[in-house]
């Protein structure tokens, strides 16, 4: 019995691998756009990112995004600053409460050789909500791509949201927030 419990535990061990994700060199963009077409796009960076496979295949993940670090990539000076601090405050990302945002995949699907389709607990400002994401790996790279929208308001990142608001016009920001993430893998 012993014997067969230790070749199951090893069976288990080299057919499921959890890797590490570089997060130094690893990036989450971000892009925020108005209804008049305008746009706002930045970075966030990682404080921890795994993935799990099996036999070679994605089969979950957890990341943790360090919400100190977002930073305004299209602007510079002044309204770089400003907008930095805006997007850090009460009525955006609140990360003076909220350092950290979490997404936990639940469920990963392959779709082809080098792309998964997923869905996870996504947690921002102490809110969570299912979200889907899309992962691609390049031919002959370990490295993997995702790409996610979330919808702000279920977040209750209330500016400028019509989700909240009325008659904002062309000053209304669009409630679906979108990350490209470039995951390198150790």
């Amino acid at each position: 019995m012993k014997k067969l419990i230790y070749f199951l535990s090893l069976t288990c061990f080299f057919g499921f691998s959890q890797n590490q994700v570089n997060v130094e060199e690893s990036s989450v963009k971000w892009t925020g756009t108005q209804l008049s077409g305008k746009s706002h796009y930045g970075t966030l960076s990682f404080k921890s990112a795994d993935l799990s496979f099996s036999e070679d295949k994605l089969v979950g993940g957890n990341f943790i995004v360090d919400m100190t670090s977002l930073s305004v990539d299209d602007l510079t000076g002044k309204g770089k600053t400003s907008l930095e601090g805006h997007l850090k405050a009460d009525d955006f990302f609140s990360v003076n409460d909220f350092n950290f945002s979490e997404l936990k995949l639940n469920n990963v699907a392959m779709v082809s050789q080098n792309e998964y389709s997923a869905t996870g607990n996504l947690t921002i400002k102490g809110y969570t909500h299912e979200a889907k994401v899309s992962f691609y790996t390049k031919e002959g790279s370990k490295n993997m791509m995702a790409k996610l929208v979330f919808d702000r308001s279920k977040y209750d990142v209330r500016y400028g949201s019509g989700s909240f608001f009325e008659n904002l016009g062309d000053k209304l920001i669009l409630d679906d927030i979108e990350l490209e993430v470039t995951l390198v893998i150790m």
